[in-house]
């Protein structure tokens, strides 16, 4: 997964016309730790169909402001510079959870790109 680390990444990485899921992530954050050891296998399952990046929260200054990030970790889709779906909360993420997330995100990009 690519970190993003400045505002400019993350415009480059969200104008694809490919389907990215951008996962905002801190360092300090218990529940994105939580999550660290299975994001990997996560991201080898979509290996093709979506790109993963990671924003760190604290480096990408006003970007999860502008976002309307409320809590971290949080998942949100896009395609084209545009935002398809997000799993935005303060709560815990589980594996399942994520995948739902993720099968949800390719099934409305696919809606829109046939």
């Amino acid at each position: 997964m690519d970190k993003i680390s400045s505002p400019g990444e993350f415009q480059v990485s969200i104008q694809s016309p490919r389907l990215t899921v951008a996962v905002f992530k801190a360092d300090w954050c218990s529940d994105c730790k939580f999550i660290d050891p299975f994001m990997p296998d996560l991201e080898q399952s979509y290996n093709g169909r979506l790109t993963l990046i990671e924003v760190d929260v604290d480096a990408v200054g006003d970007v999860s402001q502008e976002q309307n990030i409320l809590g971290i970790p949080s998942f949100v889709a896009y395609t084209d510079g545009r935002e398809l779906v997000r799993f935005v909360n303060k709560l815990r993420k589980s594996r399942e959870e994520i995948e739902n997330f993720l099968n949800t995100a390719l099934e409305v990009y696919q809606s829109i790109h046939k």
